[in-house]
Formats: C-alpha cells, structure tokens, sequence
C-alpha cells in the first residue's frame, strides 16, 4: 500500500495539536531505524520551530477535496477524522461525501456479530483488515432481544425476538429505525434477506421475510410499507435450510426436498427453482456470495475426518464443484470430533465459528484470494468472561453515509 503525506487544517484547532489522522498515519509508518544527523536535529533547540501556514491560503481549500481524500481513508481512520472539528464530523452525513464514497472501491467487508452471554445486546464488530474487533452501544431498549439476521450495503437488519419486529440500523454510526409491523402476525420461524434497490442505500432497501408455513412478505423501505405479490411454489417442501444470500435483486435459498436452490426477485416477484444434488458426505452446510456467484460452504465428514470445504456453482451444468478446502493441518485438530459449523457472514469474506467439545474456533476464508485466517479471541470489556462466545451474526459494507 503505497503512503502519502497530507497536512490537514481545521478550523479551532492549535498548531501544536496533532489531528487524530496524522497520529495514525504516523502509527501506520514502518519503524526504522535514526539516522545519527536525525537525532542530532531532534537535540536541536532552534529545530522546534513550528511552521507557520498563511491562512489566506488555506481558508480557500477546496471542500469538495477533503470530502474525495476522506472517502479513500480507512474505516478506522475516517472515524477518528471526525474529532478534528465540528465541520469534517458533519461531512460524513452530507450527500456528496456519500457519493465519494460510494465511487470508491471498498476494501473487505465487516462483521456484525452479538454475544452469547446473560448481558443483552451485546454487539460486536469485527474488522478484518485490522483483525481487531469493536464494540459499538447500538441504543437499544435493555428489554428486547437482539439478533442480527441479514445486511445489504452498510445497512444490518437486525430481529426483536419478543415482539418479532425488526429494525435496521448502521453499526458504524450507530443509527437505528424501527420498521412497521408485519401484516402477517404469526411466527414459526422465518428466513430473513435484504437487498438494495441500487449500490447505495440513498435509493432504498427491501427486507423479506419467509415462514415455515409458505407466507411471505416484502419491505420497501421508499415506500414504508409491507406487500405480497405472489404465492409460494406448493412443490417446494418447507422449512427451508440455511439463511438466504442476495445476488442483485433476487435472493437465494437452499431447499431441502427437491435439494437445490430456490430464487426470488424482489423486484418482479418470481420465483424460480433449481434441482442440484449436494455432494456427498455434507453436513452444515450454507450458501454464500462471491462477485454473483453463488457458493455452497460446509462440513464434510468421512469417518473420524472433518474439514471445511467451498464449492462454487456450475451455471452451465448446475452442479457444484469444489475449488477449496481448508489446510489439513487445521483440520487435524477436528480429528474424531463432532464439529458443528455456523457461517456468520457469507459474502465475499466467510466467517466461520467452529465448536465442538472443547473447542471454540472463528476463522474467515476470503474467496477472492483463498486464504484461511484465525480470528482472535473476542475479549469484551464490560464482561468478566475471558473470551465471548459469537452466537451469531452477518457480514456487512462499512459505510458511514449509508441510511437506514
């Protein structure tokens, strides 16, 4: 990654006081090693002098300019940028730094996860580019019962367990929206997808909801309202296996009785079935998204052996063929032991929590460039827990600008 150097102006600020930006591009800096006449100039008393910078010039600084640096600054220091001044905190809300940022290529994406403990509401986020996790105060009622169920964008959509409404909220501002109640009162379990109307969530979402008993329902967030339009296919046998993955407009869902993949656009309200036998030998297993593809993870057992393997979907012969699995060595360590897999994110960038008796395991599998990494230990810092367990979670975009 190649490094600049900026000096950033605000507004209000001393010049002997550094922004939270330079301190970490500073931190991001390689150690090296000083150079004698270095240390000689830091020794220096007439070398403290600060460099005075004309104001007549820098007050002309074009804004739109701050706005298209920021965009391409890391997550973690686009937040830390808001503590410069009260001018740049506003400027991650306005309309054209969402368009900024919504130009630039996003790196990987984030995982929104909760804790499985007495506490409720316990979020936490993990970033993966700094394998660091956060722990974002989503304002919630203490009385309900959180879980996160999809994302689309920058957007998690996330259950009320009690009272089987939800709500959509943004972790990395933490804003939240209660969406209105379902027509359909009844609740025997659903599966959950969400899905954006375009690249951004300025032009809207769509939530959707799917029971064990075949009822469904459509959330258009432009037009604040729950709709139906259609019946679901009566040869599909509910309820159906795994949470769904979105690829466009259309969401996608494995089916147990025929095996296969189930679609349904949002945007035309058809449903389309496919018969495609599972491999051999396969338990736990989940659909995923990679670039439009559609890719199957889970556990394939063969005595006393487990290991995590990826198959990605043949359009052409509508088969699955595997293209990866994890290192064995890993998967020594699964040897004779009845593992069960949960896939916590499941687009582009994989979370895995493997258990067994005695083991607690997170790793993520990047399917661009196929690498296995071990996630640390969540270590919360309002529990008296040494290490947390991830009940579960979902991957998301993140995006400072996008709106619930």
């Amino acid at each position: 990654m190649v490094q600049s150097r900026m000096i950033i102006v605000g507004q209000g600020l001393g010049m002997t006081q550094k922004s939270e930006l330079l301190k970490i591009m500073e931190a991001n800096q390689s150690p090296r090693k000083c150079l004698r006449r270095d240390r000689n100039h830091e020794k220096d008393p007439s070398s403290n002098s600060t460099e005075v910078m004309k104001q007549e010039i820098w007050s002309e600084f074009p804004g739109d300019l701050f706005e298209t640096v920021v965009a391409r600054l890391p997550v973690a220091a686009m937040f830390r940028f808001r503590t410069v001044c009260r001018k740049w905190y506003s400027m991650l809300g306005s309309d054209s730094f969402s368009q900024y940022y919504s130009e630039v290529p996003r790196g990987l994406p984030w995982f929104y996860t909760t804790i499985h403990e007495n506490a409720r509401n316990n979020a936490a986020m993990y970033d993966p580019s700094l394998t660091k996790w956060h722990h974002p105060s989503v304002p919630l009622a203490r009385a309900k019962i959180i879980i996160p169920v999809a994302s689309a964008g920058g957007l998690v959509c996330l259950l009320d367990i009690l009272h089987s409404n939800f709500l959509i909220c943004n972790p990395l501002t933490q804003s939240l929206k209660e969406i209105p109640c379902r027509s359909v009162q009844a609740w025997s379990g659903v599966s959950v997808g969400m899905v954006m109307n375009s690249g951004t969530s300025n032009e809207g979402y769509r939530v959707m909801w799917l029971g064990n008993d075949g009822n469904y329902e459509v959330y258009d967030s432009m037009k604040n309202t729950w709709s139906c339009s259609g019946t679901f296919p009566p040869s599909i046998k509910l309820p159906l296996r795994s949470r769904p993955i979105a690829v466009g407009s259309a969401l996608y869902f494995m089916c147990a009785e025929p095996e296969g993949v189930l679609s349904y656009d949002v945007s035309t309200g058809i449903w389309r079935q496919f018969v495609i036998p599972l491999p051999l030998h396969l338990s736990d297993h989940t659909l995923a998204e990679f670039q439009g593809k559609v890719m199957l993870v889970g556990l394939l057992r063969k005595n006393a052996a487990t290991c995590v393997c990826i198959w990605e979907l043949q359009k052409m012969t509508l088969l699955w063929k595997e293209v990866d699995r994890m290192p064995n060595i890993w998967c020594l360590e699964f040897y004779g032991k009845h593992m069960k897999m949960t896939c916590l994110g499941n687009s582009g960038l994989l979370m895995l929590s493997l258990k067994a008796r005695r083991t607690n395991r997170l790793v993520t599998y990047n399917l661009l460039n196929k690498e296995w990494q071990k996630v640390p230990d969540c270590m919360h810092p309002r529990s008296n827990r040494k290490r947390q367990l991830i009940s579960c979670g979902t991957a998301f975009g993140p995006c400072p600008s996008a709106l619930a």
